[in-house]
């Protein structure tokens, strides 16, 4: 296969934002990652070597290993809350199944290719078992969690290349700030849309009127046919095909694409649970239908709570988020996700692998064409507060959904009903019976 055209090895790779693309109305925080949530850590072990036909055990080898740090690397003895979702279940994350019945997240999270999650998670093992010798003996045992998708197609996936040390290795690299992304990692062969895709991430701090939390997604993205890739909304896919029709592509995988979610927001397993399901929403933004044989599958945990493995009276409390309240994070967690797909495709390079099977990189001269001649739809287009289908009786302020424009003290409370159908308060304040006493109107 010829080497990649000259205007697109020399084309500077920007992250999805820089391209002007809509991409929600929440802000993001500091370094728009994952990241962002404090003590979250990221590192990466990337391997590519060989080139050629395929020869198994041999290369050519496009893979490597994504480490995810929950907190600081102390989650064995500091656990955290955890929970999940899975879309289309053809893939794979192993310790998922504890990790729902248990709700917690006792170990650093991997992902790898679909042939090395043995060698990642035994190697995860050992990794722990080093730094806790009490496992086994003193302490339960543990399931490592390692995510995997199918880079066969760059890729010896057969030859499982990845070794301990490349776990070790991402282990060691795992820090706070920017993640690289892309070609990185576990997301080094992979593949979205039929361009290059790889790791991306984003993230999203809600405004101090909606909790001020922060909330990150990491993702291993490897889905999808170009027609129906989707970027900010825009049918970016279907204009590009036509360029792009004479370039081979992937016709034997389906792809899949593994989610992280991260956030400091004091949720319960069952609220994760729940968060992690509008990560499928973000997902199908991009251009996922959750083919037949794909694999969406969506792990997530919250940093408020410390889960210790023993207490002096076997008793541990919590703070816990109000079902209400979580709204601004299921639209929060659609975006980030739609965002850190788009950062995995924005930031890859177009790669040669396995074969010479040859994968471009998404064109973002042409994509910041396509949405600078839609930009004046989108000036068009204002933001107006969230529009409810209550009564005009028990809406919502209309200064509540407001990002950024309104501070705690300053919403009212309200009549929202919870699933239950029981209003809360469900009593008046004192200050709103004093109100009422002297004929002031309630605030409820």
């Amino acid at each position: 296969m010829a080497n990649p055209p000259e205007s697109e090895s020399t084309e500077k790779r920007v992250r999805a934002r820089e391209l002007g693309i809509p991409l929600g109305r929440f802000k993001t925080g500091r370094h728009n990652a994952i990241t962002d949530v404090e003590g979250v850590l990221v590192g990466h072990s990337t391997i590519i070597r060989g080139e050629g036909p395929l020869r198994p055990g041999h290369g050519p080898v496009r893979t490597g290993v994504t480490a995810i740090l929950p907190n600081r690397s102390n989650i064995f003895m500091e656990r955290l809350n955890g929970g999940g979702f899975v879309l289309n279940g053809a893939g794979e994350v192993a310790g998922m199944t504890q990790l729902m019945e248990w709700g917690l997240v006792e170990t650093p999270m991997l992902l790898t290719n679909t042939m090395s999650v043995g060698a990642a998670s035994d190697a995860l093992a050992r990794h722990m078992v080093e730094k806790y010798p009490g496992i086994g003996d003193e302490h339960d045992v543990i399931i490592p969690i390692v995510g995997e998708c199918d880079d066969s197609y760059l890729n010896d996936i057969s030859g499982r290349h990845v070794r301990a040390e490349h776990v070790f290795e991402a282990i060691r690299n795992a820090s706070e700030g920017p993640v690289p992304e892309g070609n990185v990692g576990g997301g080094t062969g992979m593949v979205t849309c039929d361009f290059k895709g790889g790791i991306g991430t984003s993230s999203r701090k809600l405004p101090e009127a909606l909790g001020g939390f922060t909330l990150g997604v990491l993702v291993m993205s490897n889905f999808g046919k170009m027609h129906n890739l989707r970027v900010g909304g825009l049918p970016v896919g279907e204009v590009l095909a036509e360029k792009f029709k004479d370039t081979p592509r992937r016709g034997q995988t389906y792809g899949s694409i593994i989610a992280v979610v991260a956030t400091d927001a004091p949720l319960l397993s069952h609220q994760i649970n729940r968060l992690c399901k509008r990560v499928s929403l973000g997902i199908g933004r991009v251009g996922s239908y959750a083919a037949h044989g794909s694999g969406e599958i969506v792990v997530g945990f919250s940093t408020a709570n410390i889960i210790p493995r023993r207490t002096q009276k076997m008793v541990y409390k919590l703070k816990i988020l109000l079902d209400q309240r979580l709204d601004p994070l299921y639209e929060a967690v659609m975006e980030a996700t739609e965002e850190a797909i788009l950062n995995s495709m924005c930031m890859a390079t177009s790669m040669k692998g396995v074969n010479d099977n040859y994968v471009p990189a998404l064109p973002l001269d042409e994509v910041r064409r396509f949405v600078q001649a839609c930009r004046p739809i989108f000036a068009s287009v204002k933001k107006r507060p969230q529009q409810t289908s209550a009564p005009v009786a028990r809406e919502k302020p209309a200064d509540v959904d407001k990002e950024g424009e309104v501070t705690a003290g300053a919403v009212l409370p309200t009549e929202v009903r919870g699933a239950e159908g029981i209003p809360y308060p469900t009593r008046p304040a004192p200050d709103d019976i004093e109100d009422s006493s002297s004929g002031g109107s309630s605030g409820s």
